[in-house]
């Protein structure tokens, strides 16, 4: 998966991650660089859920649970009020990361 970086833009952080669409769950992977977030989806028929989010973009991070148990569950709530939820592994060093950005 190829992601064209910007100009001393570095990977920090990426991994396997599920979108929660509002039709479905897309497969894809969560890129966090020093500069941005990347979602971009496995599955070619899914592109147009591909997204780059700037940190100031970013109004809230909260967590969520998935099946009723599972701590997996990592939201980020825009400026313009969308919230952009994501299946992730080890929710808390995301959160981390993502947190520094700001």
């Amino acid at each position: 998966m190829v992601v064209d970086l910007k100009a001393n833009e570095v990977v920090t952080k990426a991994g396997d991650v599920q979108f929660y669409a509002p039709e479905s769950q897309v497969k894809g992977k969560l890129i966090l660089t020093n500069q941005r977030i990347y979602f971009k989806t496995i599955d070619k028929t899914h592109t147009d859920y591909n997204m780059e989010i700037l940190p100031s973009d970013i109004r809230e991070l909260m967590y969520f649970k998935t099946k009723m148990f599972l701590q997996n569950g990592l939201s980020l709530i825009t400026r313009n009020g969308l919230q952009l939820r994501f299946v992730v592994k080890n929710r808390d060093s995301w959160s981390q990361m993502i947190n520094r950005m700001h």
